[in-house]
């Protein structure tokens, strides 16, 4: 693999990915072009799929010290559900999840008036009840952060489910990364957005 001389922190690999901190970024973070589309996808990411949502430690007890503030905007069998499994279960693969309605839809969501499917938790963070918004896993969707012991793979999950998005995303002409810009901070910060951003204009550059 040719490397291309690192500046400010962050090493640039003239293949498939760039290096920042601990984080190695795959390059469809920056060249695909992504903007959810609730309207027509209908909140599917959070029914598809065998797991729920990944949480850490810190999140899982924040969102049983929250609950009871959110818990009326769940439906009483999803409210059954996680008084039965608990606010955090541990799936297949051994990773904390979210738990799971019929091994298919998140526990903490809701349909609005418009049959979409929307979060609970995010709904009482937008009504100013708590002050977590939602599992930063959801908040990056979709992009998924695997964590190893050296660095963090951050990439892209393509799926169906977000062909809206990706339309929608190509329409607007907006970056995977500037879509997600609140959430990638949320995750790594200022200053590791900020050289995200250079790595991105070196690359735009490449392609001209």
């Amino acid at each position: 693999m040719k490397e291309i001389p690192a500046f400010a922190g962050m090493t640039v690999f003239d293949s498939t990915m760039i290096e920042i901190g601990r984080t190695i970024i795959s390059r469809d973070v920056f060249e695909k072009k992504f903007v959810c589309d609730l309207l027509k996808c209908k909140g599917a990411c959070c029914v598809e799929g065998d797991s729920g949502a990944p949480l850490t430690q810190e999140e899982a007890k924040i969102i049983e010290r929250d609950y009871p503030k959110f818990k009326k905007y769940l439906p009483e069998k999803h409210q059954e559900v996680i008084e039965d499994q608990g606010f955090s279960m541990i799936d297949d693969d051994g990773d904390l999840v979210t738990p799971l309605v019929n091994k298919k839809q998140c526990a903490y969501t809701f349909y609005d008036e418009k049959g979409i499917l929307k979060c609970g938790i995010e709904k009482a963070f937008f009504e100013g009840e708590i002050t977590f918004r939602k599992p930063v896993s959801c908040h990056l969707f979709p992009i998924r952060i695997t964590e190893y012991k050296r660095f963090d793979a951050v990439n892209y999950e393509e799926l169906d489910i977000c062909k809206p998005g990706v339309a929608c995303g190509e329409a607007l002409q907006v970056p995977l990364y500037k879509f997600l810009k609140e959430p990638l901070i949320r995750k790594y910060g200022e200053n590791w957005y900020k050289e995200l951003k250079i790595a991105a204009g070196y690359l735009e550059e490449k392609q001209d």
